[in-house]
């Protein structure tokens, strides 16, 4: 069985590579990071210009008309960059929710313009520092209005487009339109912005079926997991090689502080986590890409390890790095700030490890 992704598709992932290695360096983020930016527009216009946005958009949508394991590998590099733009909100999630579920209008009149970048997507689920869930979920949604509150929302100020989740429905949402107010909030990782967004009888209209909101973001989370493990990926094998360079650079006593078997010991464990990550990945991507029967299983076991993998990364980033990275002005707190948001989207580390064990238990006893 051959895991490996094929040739085109490893070129692929080298033409986006170069881009974000010469246009996106860690300054990028750090701008973001500081600045009252939403994102870097310059990289987002890059990325739509290569085609990395539409990726998985038919070509008669204007998009590329792939796959899912082209998503993976221009995932694992928008992670591997930290480039701060809003690849999880508007492909991942929005971008698939209308290849899913949208009906032929919806996909002619907002798919184009995702796929070039002119149009970005969010999904709105949360109402505040709780799972959300059927019995909690106040945003409600009757005659074509839309009305309630959702907090935090993913680069919900950079959004003209959001797909809310209200009552039991999955509604779609111009966000350009009249009923919606906007503000932003403090998170962790200022170079990924979060918004709340408030809805006062604004004009919505139903994805998918109508009261069937919570099995279509369940489907949509599981074929999301994939994609965003591979970005955690990226962003733990840059953690590592930073660790690397800086211990290899980095003399104390008249030797590099990487001849110390402590620091051996620390790379040593974040590429063992790496590698057990990316083997559940490239698993989860097979199944992604075939709609396997263990694609619930795989996406499950990507999250867990991948999540795993970069939140030890990025501390042990900061550890080698000593006294200085802990500084505002040291660069490993850019992962680690990521690794630590990423950890919680689109569900924490004990709902992906609750859902493996469910996703497992329902296989055995089958």
């Amino acid at each position: 069985m051959n895991f490996e992704f094929s040739e085109e598709q490893q070129q692929f992932r080298d033409s986006v590579r170069r881009f974000l290695t010469e246009k996106c360096p860690l300054d990028v983020a750090r701008r973001v990071l500081d600045g009252e930016e939403t994102h870097a527009p310059e990289i987002w216009r890059g990325l739509a210009e290569m085609g990395a946005l539409g990726v998985t958009v038919p070509e008669q949508y204007g998009g590329m008309g792939l796959g899912p394991l082209e998503l993976c590998v221009i995932a694992e590099e928008i992670g591997r960059a930290c480039a701060p733009v809003p690849m999880l909100s508007s492909v991942y999630l929005a971008t698939e929710a209308l290849l899913r579920f949208g009906s032929d209008a919806q996909k002619a009149k907002w798919l184009p313009r995702m796929a070039d970048g002119s149009v970005i997507g969010t999904l709105a689920v949360s109402e505040g520092p709780r799972q959300p869930s059927a019995a909690n979920v106040r945003t409600t949604y009757t005659g074509g209005k839309i009305n309630g509150s959702k907090v935090p929302v993913a680069d919900g100020e950079a959004a003209g487009l959001a797909i809310v989740m209200a009552s039991s429905t999955l509604a779609l949402v111009d966000l350009s339109s009249a009923g919606v107010k906007r503000e932003r909030v403090a998170t962790l990782d200022p170079s990924r912005k979060y918004a709340s967004l408030t809805f006062g009888g604004a004009a919505a209209e139903p994805l998918g079926q109508a009261g069937q909101g919570w099995q279509l973001l369940d489907e949509l989370y599981v074929a999301a997991a994939v994609p965003l493990a591979f970005e955690q990926i990226g962003g733990a094998e840059a953690s590592l090689y930073m660790a690397r360079d800086y211990a290899l650079e980095r003399y104390a006593f008249g030797k590099p502080i990487a001849a110390q078997q402590a620091i051996k010991h620390k790379l040593a464990d974040m590429y063992i986590k790496l590698e057990l990550a990316r083997s559940n990945a490239y698993y989860g991507a097979m199944m992604r890409a075939e709609n396997g029967a263990d694609l619930a299983i795989a996406a499950a076991a990507s999250r867990v390890a991948a999540t795993d993998a970069y939140v030890f990364a990025a501390q042990e980033n900061v550890q080698t790095h000593g006294g200085i990275g802990f500084t505002w002005a040291a660069n490993p707190q850019l992962h680690y700030r990521r690794a630590r948001l990423l950890s919680h989207t689109i569900g924490g580390p004990s709902h992906w490890k609750n859902r493996l064990v469910a996703e497992l238990e329902k296989k055995n006893a089958a």
